[in-house]
């Protein structure tokens, strides 16, 4: 079963401390539910079409709702990936890159197996370090360990799970935010205008090199 494989890849079991948290929906139902399914199928083969990201945005509640309420993961969980998208990709909050997450995730049960067996190994593992949480740790320690995980080259039996899951999360992270409205002003993108050239800024150039494990 998948639940064994997360287990043996990332040494835990997602956890429920939470009961019922990440299984609800909201009062309204999941809008465009099916379409939601396909796209978080899609997600695991690989990158997603603007489109298809741009659908996903679209499904997130409007933040003038209310607090938004995670659908696949535990309060915890979702502020852990909250606290680990803003790492990835500064501002990832602005593009609601961790709601972007648990809707996907709310939609596929391997995709949510990947993050909540992610998630826990990188609780257990600063836990190990520095005897905290992620969340609770110092931002230089959760830098250190992001550090070790974001490079393939740093690869070892200990490792080796959180590396593998660092590729899912920055990868969707990165996908999320630069698909936003935050992340689309930020490329400066001006819409569906004749341009003679069209450059990426250096910045966002020199960061995904950073944070691409190259």
């Amino acid at each position: 079963m998948f639940e064994e494989s997360v287990r043996s890849q990332y040494g835990v079991v997602p956890p429920n401390e939470e009961p019922g948290v990440g299984s609800q929906e909201s009062e309204d139902g999941l809008p465009r539910r099916g379409v939601l399914a396909g796209i978080a199928a899609l997600a695991l083969v690989g990158p997603l079409g603007v489109a298809q990201a741009q659908h996903v945005h679209q499904s997130i509640p409007q933040v003038d709702l209310g607090p938004y309420k995670p659908k696949a993961f535990t309060y915890h969980e979702f502020a852990t990936l909250e606290s680990l998208c803003e790492k990835i990709v500064p501002g990832a909050a602005k593009g609601r890159a961790a709601e972007f997450v648990d809707l996907l995730s709310s939609q596929n049960p391997e995709m949510a197996a990947i993050f909540t067996g992610g998630l826990g190994w990188l609780d257990n593992a600063m836990q190990r370090t520095y005897g905290a949480t992620f969340l609770a740790a110092k931002s230089e320690e959760r830098i250190s360990m992001l550090d070790q995980i974001a490079y393939k080259k740093n690869e070892t039996p200990e490792l080796a799970a959180g590396i593998r899951f660092f590729v899912w999360a920055r990868r969707l992270a990165v996908d999320a935010y630069y698909t936003s409205a935050a992340g689309i002003k930020e490329l400066g993108y001006l819409g569906n205008k004749g341009m003679k050239e069209f450059t990426v800024p250096q910045e966002a150039i020199d960061y995904a090199v950073k944070r691409s494990g190259l």
